[in-house]
């Protein structure tokens, strides 16, 4: 595995890039890293993609501390990842709460990106009652409370590997918990705000039994709702991460929206 780095204005940025061919770029949700996709990556560089998986900053092997951690400016850092190979175009790959960092980089940088995937994107912000929010509180401060809420957002059926990869995950979140906090803040602009400014397509992926949402189908198709061109695909039997959980059907209704993307 070779390691490579962008420099950012607060940092440093770390990615991996397998295959070659039109470029895709995967950013991942709050408290994990680019080894999320690890189930992803082969399928789609088999498919003849050249994937770059970005530590999202503040997360994995990026720098630990950021003056921010605004989707606005992670999508910055995934423009600038694009921009070090080669500037594309690529397709930007957001899972959970970088789903709306994609949105930004496909607003202010259309040369550069030719589509956008949501997987799990947030259309409202939450809203926890009381308790949910002393618990909230306690999990986004503790590494080993965020794997222990990690573990439930996989309600079909876990990757065999799941255990490994979540005991290094929690490993690598010590004296990172404000990047967790930070990615999920509330930001202004939202996301919502600049939908309607991206051109590109988009698809939007969202397991079918995702706990995070009452009604996922819903949550997809309000998401979808708010672009020019946009499809929305649910993935059965998927929790929050159905690249990791559902790695053969992501992939596949990736592969057919990145055909409609690169042209390949």
């Amino acid at each position: 595995m070779t390691i490579s780095r962008v420099v950012r204005d607060g940092g440093s940025l770390a990615y991996e890039v397998h295959g070659a061919g039109p470029l895709v770029v995967l950013a991942h949700g709050m408290g994990e890293n680019r080894a999320t996709f690890r189930h992803l990556v082969p399928r789609l560089v088999a498919a003849g993609y050249r994937v770059a998986s970005v530590d999202v900053r503040g997360h994995g092997d990026s720098s630990p501390h950021w003056p921010t951690y605004a989707p606005a400016e992670v999508g910055g850092d995934l423009l600038a990842v694009v921009r070090a190979l080669g500037g594309g175009p690529a397709t930007l790959v957001g899972s959970s709460s970088s789903g709306a960092a994609v949105v930004f980089a496909a607003a202010d940088a259309p040369d550069l990106v030719s589509g956008v995937v949501q997987v799990s994107p947030f259309v409202a912000e939450p809203k926890p009652n009381p308790a949910m929010r002393l618990a909230q509180a306690a999990v986004l401060r503790s590494p080993r409370l965020f794997g222990m809420f990690h573990r439930t957002l996989f309600p079909c059926g876990r990757p065999a590997d799941d255990a490994a990869y979540r005991k290094e995950m929690v490993a690598r979140l010590r004296g990172r918990m404000a990047a967790v906090r930070g990615v999920v803040a509330p930001a202004a602009p939202h996301w919502t705000a600049r939908a309607a400014a991206v051109r590109q397509p988009v698809l939007v992926l969202m397991g079918t039994k995702d706990p995070d949402f009452p009604d996922p189908g819903a949550e997809a198709r309000a998401a979808r709702r708010l672009f020019a061109t946009a499809e929305a695909r649910m993935i059965a039997g998927s929790g929050h991460y159905p690249h990791a959980d559902q790695p053969d059907a992501t992939a596949a209704d990736l592969i057919e929206f990145l055909t409609v993307t690169t042209g390949a």
